[in-house]
């Protein structure tokens, strides 16, 4: 299941002044790696090891678009260099260097373009969910994006798309950088979605062929709490779509706008997926409750006739168990015999007055 990270380093934003770098999030012993792209629709440069000094503002007039990946948030001050030399204002910092911040979009003067939003990974071994935090910072002809330390670079599809020259991102600018970075999170989604998708399907074979046991509602309430938790950062981004097709912000080109539109209703094509799995999740909860309840009737009701039948056969042994001399049917030498016969007569009565009933 998702894998909520309790930062105790949060305990540090305590009393702070609004705009202090603190980092909030686990412990990292690796070093930030910082790589820089720079192309154009005819060619493109890569440094994989660049320094924080060659990561420079661009010339506003330069023909090339320039992608600055920061991969590790872990260091407050290689973060506050880098936004000292693109005069990025502190607050924007604070909220790259807090994992816990939730998903949001902010506008600052028409030179910047701040978004921030998590990306999930699932992890076959532990089966849960994993959470990235990723801030994406947006300038004239130049985008910064953040995200936390990983084995794997989760924008690696976009970087194999630039060298090999295909697609509409070595033909656009910065803004559709950002779409692109913003639609490689979406389609992560879709994944999550499909898997817990998966994992409902078995859950509901299992309640329908009634082998469910305890395990499967505790399995149930797992998927509910991961629900609420991918809804809450899935919904904000609608929002922040939209804010940005409303043509809110000068850095957002008319001709990114199509693609924005699309990202749009994929956001929403989750946030409705997540709200059917979410109704399913109550009804196979109802289900699941239902058919324990037709178990435990059934067990009742058997322990009923069962008790119906003896009832009547109890109250003859308890009469004939009483130590009274003057009982004529004790010293007959055939009392016990009938008894048992009268007592056999009552119990099958009962059986076949029952299925007729159709109480068995």
């Amino acid at each position: 299941m998702s894998k909520r990270r309790r930062n105790r380093s949060a305990e540090k934003l305590l009393g702070t002044s609004p705009g202090t770098l603190t980092y909030v999030g686990q412990e990292i012993e690796h070093a930030i790696k910082i790589k820089r792209i720079d192309y154009n629709a005819t060619d493109y440069h890569i440094d994989d090891r660049s320094r924080l000094s060659a990561c420079k503002l661009p010339n506003t007039e330069s023909p090339y678009v320039s992608w600055v990946d920061v991969d590790g948030i872990h260091e407050p001050k290689v973060v506050a260099a880098l936004g000292q030399q693109y005069h990025l204002h502190p607050l924007l910092l604070e909220d790259v260097l807090n994992t816990e911040q939730k998903p949001k979009i902010d506008l600052y003067d028409d030179t910047v373009v701040f978004v921030t939003l998590k990306m999930l990974h699932h992890s076959h071994q532990l089966q849960e969910i994993d959470i990235e935090h990723v801030s994406l910072v947006l300038g004239k002809n130049y985008l910064i994006s953040f995200q936390e330390e990983r084995t794997k670079d989760i924008f690696q599809p976009v970087i194999d798309r630039i060298k090999a020259s295909s697609g509409k991102t070595r033909r656009n600018g910065a803004d559709y950088l950002l779409y692109a970075l913003m639609d490689v999170i979406v389609d992560h989604y879709f994944v999550i979605t499909e898997r817990i998708g998966d994992k409902m399907d078995e859950l509901e074979e299992q309640i329908v062929q009634e082998q469910a046991t305890q395990q499967t509602l505790a399995t149930l309430y797992k998927l509910k709490r991961e629900l609420a938790f991918i809804r809450r950062t899935v919904n904000p981004l609608r929002d922040m779509i939209g804010l940005l097709l409303r043509g809110e912000s000068e850095l957002i080109q008319h001709s990114t706008m199509p693609f924005l539109s699309d990202l749009s209703d994929h956001i929403n094509q989750v946030i409705e997926t997540l709200e059917s799995y979410r109704e399913l999740i109550a009804g196979l909860m109802d289900v699941y409750y239902s058919i324990v309840n037709n178990r435990m009737n059934s067990v009742m009701k058997t322990l009923t006739i069962v008790s119906a039948i003896f009832i009547p056969l109890t109250f003859i042994a308890g009469i004939y168990g009483m130590n009274f001399s003057n009982m004529p049917e004790l010293r007959s030498p055939t009392g016990y015999f009938w008894t048992l016969f009268v007592m056999a007569f009552i119990a099958l009565g009962e059986i076949i007055y029952f299925k007729r009933r159709g109480w068995m």
